[in-house]
This record gives C-alpha cells, sequence and structure tokens, in this order.
C-alpha cells in the first residue's frame, strides 16, 4: 500500500507536468493500476484487512456465544440474550476477564442490532409508575410455560417490581400491586396503564375510558390516579416497556428453573435487591438510594390489604363439589346442596357459608380438574368404609409415610379390612389436629400397638395434660387485687351524714 506522500507524487506528476500513467509507472515503479487508484483518490490510504485475524481474547468464547445465540432462536424474540447479558454469563460462567467493549464488538458481527430514539422525561419523587404486563418462558415442576409477569416501575427513582402468574387474570393483577406497593412501601399518587380489559371495560374518546366497578374499587382502597395510554402507543409506557425487555433479557435468561411460582418469585426478589445497586440513569446514585429519597413522598399504605379476589355464588353437588373456571373443588359432605361464595385469589380458592369460610384449595389453571380433600368426604367414609379403597379423594390424597405405615398395620391386624379403624383415627384430627394425630401414629408405631383406641388415649392425655399446663400457667400469672373494706366505713359515714340533713 501507497502513503499518501507517494499519492500526492503521483497526481503531481500527473495534474502539474501532464505525464501520462504510463510514464509514472515507469518513473517511480508502482503498477498502473495503483497510478490510476492515486488519481482517482486523493484521501489518504486505509488498511482494509482482507480476512479476520484470529482474537486471542474472544477466540476459545466464540463458539459458546454461537451456541447462546443459536438457542435463542428457538426462544421468544423479546427473552434472547443482549450483548450485555452474554457479557455478564461469560464472566460469571465461564472465567471471562475481557472487556465488555469487546464482546459487544463481537456480538454485534454475529447479530446486528438497531436502536429507537425516545424523548427524555423527568418526574418528581412518589407522583407517578407505570405498570404493564410481559411474559416470558420459565421451567415450572419440570415444564416449559409461558409465565406472565406483572411488572411496576416507579418514575423518579426508576424502582423496578416484578411477579410471576400463572394468568393475566383481574385477581393477579391486582395481588402484583399490591405486592409492588408492599414493596415500595408506599403508594405512588399516579400509576399509568395500557387498556387491559382488566382495568377497561370501554375505551372512549381520547383519554376518557369505562373504567371496571372492581378496578375502581382497588384504586379507591389505595387512592390513587389512574392514566390510560392511548390506543396502539407503547412509547407513552416507555419506562415499564423498557422494564418488559429489561427483565427479559437479565432475570429470564436463561430460562430459569422452579419447582413453584412461590420459589419463582423469591427468585426475582433476589435479582430485584441486586438491581438497588444500579445507577439511575442520567443521575449519581443507584437504583436503591433514589428510592430511599422517594420513599418519603410516596402515599401511605391503607390499615388492611385489598382483598384481591373475585366472587362468585356456586352450589354444591351430589359429589360435594362445586364448579369454577372449569374446575371442581370440593366442600365438606355436610354442605351438600347449599348456596355457597366461592373467592378465586390468584394463588387459592376460598369457598364460604355466610361469613364462615369451609373449604381452602390450591387454585388450579388447569382444565377438566377435580380438587379434593379427604377431610371434606370422612363422614360419608365412615358410613361406607368398604368405599376407602376405590373412593377418588382418597386416590388423589398424597398420603404422608405415617399414615400409610399406620393405614398397612391396621389392614395386617384386621386381615385387610383395617379402614374402619383408620378412618376412625382420621375423624379425630378434626377433634384434635393432624400434629397430634401424626405424633400419636408415630408412637403406637413404635411400641407395635397400633390401634384406635390406643392412640385416642395417646391424643386425649396429651390434650389434657397440655390444657392443665396452660390452665397453670395462666392461674400463675393471675393477680387477685382485695377489695378495700374501709370504703364501706366511708360510704356508712358519707350516708349518716346525708340523713342528718
Amino acid at each position: 500500500m501507497i502513503q499518501v506522500e507517494q499519492k500526492e507524487t503521483i497526481r503531481r506528476l500527473y495534474f502539474i507536468k501532464r505525464h501520462s500513467v504510463r510514464q509514472i509507472a515507469k518513473e517511480l515503479g508502482h503498477s498502473r493500476k495503483t497510478i490510476k487508484k492515486a488519481i482517482a483518490d486523493a484521501a489518504a490510504p486505509q488498511y482494509r484487512l482482507a480476512a479476520g485475524r484470529p482474537s486471542l481474547v474472544m477466540g476459545p468464547y466464540l463458539e459458546t456465544i454461537k451456541t447462546w445465540l443459536e438457542v435463542d432462536k428457538s426462544r421468544p424474540a423479546k427473552q434472547r440474550h443482549t450483548a450485555h447479558r452474554i457479557y455478564v454469563r461469560l464472566v460469571s460462567e465461564c472465567g471471562f476477564t475481557g472487556a465488555e467493549r469487546t464482546v459487544r464488538e463481537h456480538v454485534a458481527k454475529l447479530r446486528p442490532t438497531f436502536a429507537e430514539m425516545f424523548i427524555p422525561l423527568e418526574f418528581d419523587p412518589g407522583t407517578d409508575a407505570q405498570c404493564d404486563w410481559g411474559v416470558a418462558q420459565v421451567i415450572i415442576a419440570g415444564k416449559l410455560i409461558n409465565a406472565q409477569v406483572l411488572c411496576m416501575k416507579l418514575s423518579c427513582s426508576g424502582k423496578p417490581f416484578v411477579m410471576a402468574f400463572p394468568t393475566q387474570r383481574q385477581e393477579a393483577f391486582f395481588e402484583g400491586q399490591r405486592r409492588s406497593f408492599e414493596w415500595y412501601e408506599g403508594v405512588p399518587a399516579r400509576v399509568g396503564y395500557d387498556n387491559s380489559t382488566v382495568a377497561v371495560r370501554k375505551v372512549l374518546r381520547g383519554r376518557n375510558r369505562e373504567e371496571q366497578n372492581a378496578f375502581i374499587a382497588f384504586r379507591s382502597h389505595y387512592v390513587f390516579d389512574s392514566h390510560f395510554a392511548m390506543v396502539a402507543t407503547p412509547r407513552e409506557q416507555g419506562r415499564v416497556e423498557n422494564l418488559v425487555g429489561y427483565m427479559r433479557r437479565n432475570y429470564f435468561v436463561p430460562v430459569p428453573e422452579a419447582e413453584s411460582f412461590e420459589e419463582l418469585n423469591r427468585m426475582l426478589l433476589v435479582r430485584l435487591l441486586e438491581d438497588d445497586k444500579r445507577l439511575v440513569p442520567g443521575k449519581e446514585m443507584t437504583i436503591g438510594q433514589a428510592w430511599e429519597m422517594e420513599k418519603p413522598k410516596l402515599g401511605p399504605l391503607p390499615r388492611f390489604p385489598h382483598q384481591c379476589c373475585v366472587s362468585r355464588p356456586v352450589k354444591a353437588s351430589h359429589l360435594s363439589l362445586v364448579n369454577f373456571d372449569s374446575n371442581r373443588y370440593s366442600v365438606p359432605v355436610e354442605y351438600g346442596f347449599s348456596k355457597l361464595t366461592l373467592y378465586a385469589y390468584a394463588w387459592h380458592i376460598e369457598i364460604s357459608c355466610g361469613d364462615s369460610i369451609i373449604a381452602t384449595h390450591d387454585r388450579c389453571y388447569d382444565k377438566g380438574r377435580e380438587i379434593m380433600e379427604i377431610d371434606h368426604y370422612l363422614p360419608l367414609l365412615l358410613q361406607r368404609p368398604g368405599a376407602f379403597p376405590y373412593a377418588r379423594p382418597v386416590r388423589q390424597w398424597k398420603m404422608p409415610p405415617v399414615y400409610r405405615n399406620c393405614y398397612d398395620a391396621f389392614c395386617r391386624k384386621h386381615d385387610g379390612y383395617g379402614a374402619r379403624e383408620f378412618l376412625q383415627v382420621l375423624a379425630m384430627g378434626r377433634i384434635y389436629g393432624k400434629d397430634a394425630i401424626e405424633r400419636a401414629m408415630t408412637q403406637v408405631l413404635e411400641e407395635n400397638l397400633v390401634s384406635s383406641e390406643r392412640i385416642r388415649q395417646l391424643i386425649s392425655g396429651n390434650a389434657a395434660i397440655s390444657v392443665q399446663s396452660t390452665l397453670n400457667s395462666y392461674l400463675g400469672q393471675v393477680k387477685v387485687v382485695l377489695p378495700d373494706l374501709n370504703q364501706f366505713d366511708r360510704l356508712r359515714d358519707m350516708a349518716a351524714v346525708g340523713g342528718s340533713q
């Protein structure tokens, strides 16, 4: 490659002294092609690498990066690796010691990215937050599913909150916001939303909305204003939209695995605490520090949390089951054919008769399932013990080992017909509690004296001892205050004085 000085010499010979290309090539010893390029372009020559040089720093990691990017093709578009996330994983998982800029340059060559421009905004402390849903893939109990993730972000401090649910229904929408207010230890003055049907019944002209009654009640309980974005303008929810993307790329890459949503949400809270150390964009303070400054400006939490549920009137069938959301839940047989009220929360179901809660179940989001509790059917099973091995509530019951061992001992003792005695033991659990039953069963198994009467003796004896000890403890704390008898003398004197007048 010729230098810029040589290029200048060529151009002077050609344009000033009027030498031909052939003559210049002969004089300077360059090829005619090089002479023509110098004549056509006076710019300083730049070196262009024909073939890429191997990177000593990134070389050992390029195949790993390509593998991650290849796996990303089967993942949702918004839940894939960014260059920053790749750098973090290389450092933590592969011992990478290079700079993040080096990773970004190589990732950019493998997968070009394009940025969208935004207008920077600024909010006063405690005045504003934004809320929206996102979807991310997770593995729950070994099964790959789409988790619905409620995201909220304080607009001033940028403090985020995320919580995963199996659904985006209204009860989950309220539950996620309730948890976010408790996480922030206060309520922002206004929360921005999109036009989700769990909050908006009808979109009117401009920003006017006909809101759901349940949403109005929720908003009234926490005393904040709502602000709905214009239709098809996600840029109005820019802060929470950024959070949705950030949580997918950082909290859900690689795809997290958990045994339950409860465990998954505990993992997310740990990640949220770690994010308190990040700097607020455009400020010289961390998110945690900014939130501590914003917290006093937030509205107070109400004395009692909102009951984040939907209620439905139900009626128990002849199988002592009530229908809800394509599933059936059991109630005690004593309430068969009764008109009841079902309260559906995000994580559980409560069924009441009047003011009394008669049944509680974990909520099921599958279809066509029967969720039964064996205790609900005990009165019928005691009348018909022969049905015990075939009853669906029994077959659905995950019998603890001590129960299984005790049941097998009853069957051996009574030649396979030990269900009646075992059911009598289960019935005692309604009176004395399951912990007392399990302790008694463990003891009779160790004594090798398995009988319902022996279990009853152990439970009633322990219960009497417990009651007596509690009573003795209480009596020991009682202080008897003796009356002042002199008060009667004073009363008599006052009566005598009054009579003499």
